[in-house]
């Protein structure tokens, strides 16, 4: 059996987010979907791997856990986003 990351995931009411992805990008969270139903023997869409799989790298970034347990404020807005958008969970 293979030793995926993302073992399961579960299906909460959604924010509609529309997001690019590369071509090659796709293919592998296709390919990535694909695995994960053979293991699990359920049918999986690759667009609903997107929000675990970003729960993931979020809960193992460990810079970004600091910045956000010490309460402080990201110093500059990243790629067009809005720092006024963000705010510490609590």
């Amino acid at each position: 059996m293979t030793k995926l990351k993302l073992a399961s995931f579960q299906d909460d009411k959604p924010v509609r987010l529309t997001v690019s992805l590369p071509a090659a990008l796709h293919r592998d969270l296709v390919a990535y979907a694909e695995i994960l139903a053979r293991e699990s023997g359920k049918a999986v869409e690759p667009a609903k791997l997107i929000a675990p799989m970003l729960e993931k790298f979020i809960a193992s970034d460990r810079a970004f856990a600091k910045v956000r347990n010490s309460g402080k404020k990201p110093s500059a807005p990243q790629n067009g986003a809005s720092q006024a958008n963000w705010r510490a969970p609590g």
